[in-house]
């Protein structure tokens, strides 16, 4: 067996083979959909998307005797490993029970002398990753049984793969708890959000503030005639008035603060008035991609010329609130507020609405209430139109009760919220950035294994080569048994 020179050097006893030298690897496929008999059966069917981790399969398809004489798929017995070749390229997992698997697999099976499962297991999810970044940003029929049987694998003394499985999960197992412990800490930050939002509205973080200022406090309800009235200006007669609201089932407020509407604060979805531009102006260019999920921060790099955009496409300003509106956007929460626009207007994507609040309002105080979960769980709630495309209607929008405190508690509580949110935000880069070190820790764990330093070498293990030829001295006997197997039929 020949090997490129340049290989790194292996510890005494450990030694150099292939995946076909040691494994017998067996295709998979898929039964016939249009079959419904095959699908009626208790023998799991995966494909790579049931392929959660490296020791996690859930099939979600069972099929039975007959369909895997009629089709390319291959049951194969527990404790073989899963190697993903085509979509999913890179996934890797083991067997706890008997499976078929599609055509996107292979299968790796050992027989009585075959390495550690779990050796096996955690050395080819660091070097199947090869396949991975060779074809990444190119379109691949997959990578071929040939190229996986030749796929080069460090083989130790069969004690020691032991003693690198019990020390990898014996690390892994402590890495995991930590792992644990700060992914909860994010659901925490969430929660804690939402908490803050919710006692922001409600009055609760300004408390002592509205307290100590309430004889300089104009009510809101004064504010709210002052937005009317100019409103009812500005509209030349077109202003519409919207139904009270019936205050019976909502919230109690505050002392000076009031319920009004998002559609009577500001404007929704304003109309564009080109008199002030010309074709070829720069104006910023939105597409959905580039609003990031509940942040409220976006790329505003893409630019193009008025007249590009000018139709088909929704317009917006500087100080606008962008509205996801459209699912799968409107579920991921997206909301932003548009500022430093090229020539201080912007088109972009369909898939929001614009809200234009009036102009002495904060626009962080609405922008904030609105990426409550609640009311975004609400929005979804009352979406319209033909499945794949839900919307948010401008009605509903519209008529979404906003709590309306004094101005300059306004300005407070955004005040307030940004700097609760400030820490919380701090603490998720911590966080990440703890995610990130762990997932480092645990690659140079595996690094250090399969370079033999992870655990000492015992000179009386005996070496690897013995358990090579034995591996090979078997497939060769069942290669004659089946080959006489063949000429019997």
């Amino acid at each position: 067996m020949e090997f490129n020179t340049d290989l790194p050097a292996l510890p005494k006893g450990w030694v150099w083979t292939r995946v076909g030298k040691i494994y017998d690897i067996v295709g998979g496929g898929t039964p016939s959909t249009k079959v419904n008999e095959y699908w009626i059966g208790d023998i799991p069917w995966i494909t790579s998307a049931d392929i959660i981790g490296l020791k996690d399969i859930r099939p979600r398809k069972y099929i039975n005797k007959k369909a895997i004489e009629d089709s390319a798929t291959n049951l194969v017995p527990k404790s073989s490993l899963i190697i993903v070749t085509r979509v999913g390229l890179g996934k890797v997992a083991l067997t706890k029970y008997s499976l078929c698997f599609s055509q996107d697999c292979q299968a790796l099976i050992g027989k009585n002398f075959q390495p550690h499962p779990d050796y096996s297991l955690y050395y080819l999810s660091q070097v199947v990753q090869i396949f991975k970044y060779q074809h990444r940003g190119t379109t691949i029929s997959g990578v071929t049984k040939k190229q996986l049987s030749e796929l080069l694998f460090a083989l130790p003394p069969l004690p020691e793969q032991h003693r690198i499985v019990n020390k990898i999960e014996e690390l892994f197992t402590k890495l995991d708890a930590g792992v644990d412990a700060l992914k909860k800490i994010k659901i925490q930050l969430k929660r804690y959000r939402q908490a803050v939002l919710k006692n922001a509205f409600e009055g609760n973080l300004t408390q002592q503030w509205r307290e100590a200022h309430k004889e300089e406090l104009e009510p809101a309800s004064v504010l709210l005639e002052k937005i009317k009235e100019q409103r009812k200006k500005e509209s030349k007669g077109k202003f519409i008035e919207l139904p009270p609201i019936a205050t019976s089932e909502l919230p109690e407020l505050p002392e000076g603060w009031v319920w009004t509407r998002v559609g009577v604060i500001s404007e929704i979805n304003p109309k564009f008035y080109k008199e002030n531009f010309y074709d070829d102006a720069e104006i910023t260019f939105l597409p959905m991609r580039c609003v990031e999920e509940l942040t409220g921060r976006i790329n505003l790099s893409i630019t193009k010329k008025l007249s590009e955009v000018i139709k088909g496409y929704t317009y917006f300003a500087d100080g606008d609130i962008l509205y996801a509106k459209i699912t799968p956007c409107m579920e991921n929460g997206k909301i932003a507020i548009a500022y430093n626009l090229k020539n201080g207007v912007g088109f972009g994507s369909t898939e929001f609405h614009v809200i234009r609040l009036y102009k002495l309002l904060p626009r962080k105080f609405l922008f904030f209430f609105l990426i409550q979960r609640s009311l975004r769980k609400d929005a979804q709630r009352q979406m319209t139109g033909s499945a794949g495309q839900l919307r948010v209607p401008v009605n509903y929008l519209s008529h979404v009760s906003v709590p309306l405190p004094p101005l300059p508690e306004q300005h407070q509580i955004v005040s307030e919220i940004e700097r609760r949110l400030s820490v919380a935000d701090q603490l998720e880069k911590v966080v990440e950035q703890s995610l990130k070190q762990a997932e480092r820790l645990r690659q140079s764990i595996l690094k250090r294994a399969f370079e033999g330093k992870l655990v000492p070498q015992d000179p009386t293990d005996e070496p690897a080569e013995k358990l090579l030829e034995r591996i090979k001295e078997e497939k060769e006997r069942r290669g004659l048994v089946k080959e006489k197997s063949r000429k019997r039929k």
